[in-house]
């Protein structure tokens, strides 16, 4: 009994485990905030003719009318 129990407990947790690739998705997520950042910023900047303050709530209000 106590070996099919440990048979079961193999089977149930292997593909739990894997986590090849993983570490992958990561990368990419985190490539695609990056991007997703310097498309924000750079479309702020490219009909910017104010200050930085100007620019900073420029970038601020895009961010909010994406999210919000």
């Amino acid at each position: 009994m106590k070996e099919k129990l440990m048979v079961a407990w193999t089977k149930m947790m292997f593909p739990v485990k894997n986590e090849r690739g993983a570490q992958s998705l990561e990368w990419l997520g985190i490539a695609a905030l990056l991007i997703l950042v310097l498309g924000i910023i750079s479309t702020a900047l490219s009909d910017q003719k104010g200050s930085i303050g100007d620019l900073v709530k420029n970038i601020i209000d895009k961010i909010s009318g994406m999210v919000g």
